[in-house]
């Protein structure tokens, strides 16, 4: 077993793993970049779903997670003009898989997780720069000169990560062909129900809302459009209002009562499936690992549960490296089904001519009829 792992990265892959190491004995540092909290743990929301809410309890976080976030019961698609698609009873599935679905913000999830991991394990302003190995350890070096020691090294730094590069060469993100602007608002339950999430379905575009903790609601609006776009200055709240022009409700009333500055705009980007994770006491986690775009809603999730198996792999080993190649044989395909599966959703996303948008709603419609469904509750049932 080990005794020290070192963690670099400080999003919510790498405090559930460091989280789940704890509860195991085993000392944690995770190591983050940015200096201010506020840059790591952003506003912003996340649908959480069976499968990583189940590993949050199973962390011992459930009712304080429960406590800042909003219950998802209900999940429908419907097209622009308001048409229904398709519906979820979520929580039916709640029901028999015993883990709810959730919206929360990112910085309140966060939050929790670091609350529960003991003093002095995270660390800001630490830039890791690189690492070298042994047949004892590990040592992770730092921008400033500094360095830190483990048995392993968890390299939780994003999809660009620089222990990645290190490890496997340079990876480039690739486009996923349109970008996102996501937004918090304060909106009546008249016009969005609190425990109920809405897809609206365009041509070349979606718009997806749910409730996150403290009543307010997330969107998310994914768009076509050439990498790197930009909007004026002050100019994103017109540029959706503009994009969504005569949708259903309540999607331009949302929009509307969101704060120009409650809304941001990225490019959105992933990987294909990594064939190789780690090497000797080195291993990837998280986005570094399997970026995946946020059609699934899997991206957050797959993470969470990368720090459970993470930590059990380790726990039972014989030594620090087959714990690791444990881990990444038991994670690789499922993170590898959702990376392709999330990117094919978004590629009918895409589609702008009618003829297509007709097809694409009639192949959702019937999709979801049953086997869709019966796939996701699969799904949700097959996590560590």
């Amino acid at each position: 077993m080990i005794t020290k792992a070192v963690i670099a990265g400080g999003g919510i892959g790498a405090l559930t793993t460091a989280l789940a190491l704890q509860q195991d004995g085993v000392e944690v540092t995770v190591l983050e970049r940015r200096r201010h909290l506020a840059d790591v743990a952003g506003g912003v929301g996340l649908m959480v779903w069976h499968n990583g809410t189940s590993v949050l309890q199973r962390l011992g976080v459930g009712a304080e997670i429960a406590a800042v976030s909003a219950e998802i019961r209900a999940f429908e698609f419907r097209n622009w003009r308001g048409a229904h698609l398709m519906r979820w009873d979520v929580a039916g599935l709640a029901e028999r898989l015993g883990s709810p679905t959730i919206g929360i913000n990112r910085g309140d999830l966060h939050a929790v997780l670091l609350d529960a991991l003991k003093p002095g394990t995270f660390q800001l302003g630490v830039e890791c720069t690189g690492y070298k190995q042994d047949a004892d350890g590990v040592t992770v070096t730092f921008a400033d000169g500094g360095s830190e020691r483990g048995d392993v090294l968890i390299a939780a730094d994003g999809i660009n990560s620089v222990i990645r590069t290190q490890l496997l060469g340079p990876r480039k993100p690739r486009y996923a062909g349109y970008t996102t602007w996501r937004g918090l608002a304060d909106v009546p339950e008249a016009d969005a129900p609190t425990d109920y999430a809405c897809k609206f379905w365009g041509p070349g575009k979606r718009f997806l809302y749910y409730r996150v903790g403290g009543g307010q609601l997330y969107w998310l609006a994914l768009t076509r459009a050439a990498e790197g776009g930009q909007d004026a200055p002050g100019g994103r709240r017109a540029a959706m209002l503009e994009h969504h022009r005569g949708w259903h409700a309540p999607v331009e009333a949302i929009i509307e009562a969101t704060p120009e500055d409650a809304i941001d705009r990225h490019d959105i980007t992933d990987h294909k499936p990594f064939k190789t994770w780690g090497s000797g006491r080195v291993t990837l986690l998280g986005d570094a690992a399997h970026a995946m775009t946020p059609n699934m809603g899997q991206g957050a999730c797959q993470a969470i549960e990368d720090g459970l198996v993470i930590a059990a792999e380790l726990g039972k080993a014989r030594d620090p490296e087959q714990g690791l190649r444990s881990y990444e044989d038991e994670r690789r395909k499922r993170t590898a089904y959702f990376q392709s599966h999330s990117r094919q959703v978004g590629v009918m996303g895409r589609w702008k001519s009618p003829l297509a948008v007709r097809a694409r709603d009639a192949m959702v419609r019937a999709a979801f009829k049953g086997r869709v469904s019966r796939m996701h509750e699969t799904e949700m049932r097959t996590g560590p």
